[in-house]
């Protein structure tokens, strides 16, 4: 995810590669960035604070913020922090980082990688507008951006779009399946189940028609669509995702508390 923020603000120009800097764990992760977009790599997080950056973005697991230096609570002084990451609550990011001017905790999703992202966020304190317009700039270069009433709708977030991409994924995987249970050959069934799912959200996306209607429209009396329909609200589909989404975001809550 931090690879598709950089590639995203450098292609819309919000920033210069030579106002980026990049450094992570000795697993080749910011080399690799570093040689395909020209921004600066330093050694190590020590190194990149002695330049005194405006804004960190924190897009290591989580299970490494504990790995950090204890020099970063003095080095991010008025430092502007964004963090990416699943399950860091606000409080646990304000120990690690106590002296910094405000902290940013956000849940982008996958689509941001080509710019068609949702990312949910909320600030630890009321901005500033010039770090409010930082955070814009920088999020909304993943796609589209929701700020939030408070923090605990990022749980929220994360069940929808922040795991969702996964639900049309899996969906997607099932459909393909589906075609080839009833006869298809593999190759035709996988590409008529990858351009349905793709049509079909361009047509949701460019359409006045609200998702039932377009429902709706597809679907004639006594049909062939209306009797998938009819198959799927025997099996409660409606209900199963919303157990999905209920599970995904319990899990949420769980890894805040840990």
């Amino acid at each position: 995810m931090v690879s598709a923020i950089v590639h995203s603000l450098l292609r819309g120009e919000t920033y210069k590669s030579e106002q980026i800097a990049c450094c992570s764990a000795n697993d080749g992760t910011s080399e690799k960035l570093s040689t395909d977009t020209g921004i600066a790599r330093l050694e190590s997080v020590d190194q990149m604070l002695e330049k005194s950056p405006r804004t960190l973005v924190l897009g290591c697991k989580p299970q490494q913020l504990s790995e950090l230096p204890l020099s970063i609570a003095e080095k991010t002084e008025d430092c502007l922090i964004l963090s990416i990451m699943a399950g860091i609550t606000l409080k646990r990011l304000q120990r690690s980082f106590p002296k910094a001017k405000n902290i940013v905790r956000s849940m982008p999703n996958t689509p941001g990688q080509i710019g068609e992202g949702a990312t949910g966020y909320f600030f630890l304190n009321d901005p500033e507008s010039e770090d409010a317009e930082t955070i814009q700039s920088i999020l909304s270069s993943l796609g589209q951006t929701h700020l939030l009433r408070q923090e605990d709708e990022l749980d929220l977030v994360t069940a929808i779009s922040g795991s969702g991409p996964a639900y049309l994924f899996e969906f997607t995987c099932a459909l393909e399946e589906a075609a080839r249970e009833i006869g298809l050959d593999a190759q035709i069934a996988k590409e008529l189940a990858l351009q349905t799912i793709i049509g079909s959200a361009k047509l949701m996306e460019n359409s006045d028609f609200s998702p039932q209607e377009l429902r709706n429209q597809v679907t004639s009396p006594n049909g062939t669509t209306q009797a998938a329909l009819k198959s799927f609200s025997s099996d409660e589909l409606r209900e199963i995702v919303k157990r999905a989404v209920t599970a995904a975001r319990n899990r949420s809550i769980e890894l805040s508390n840990a």
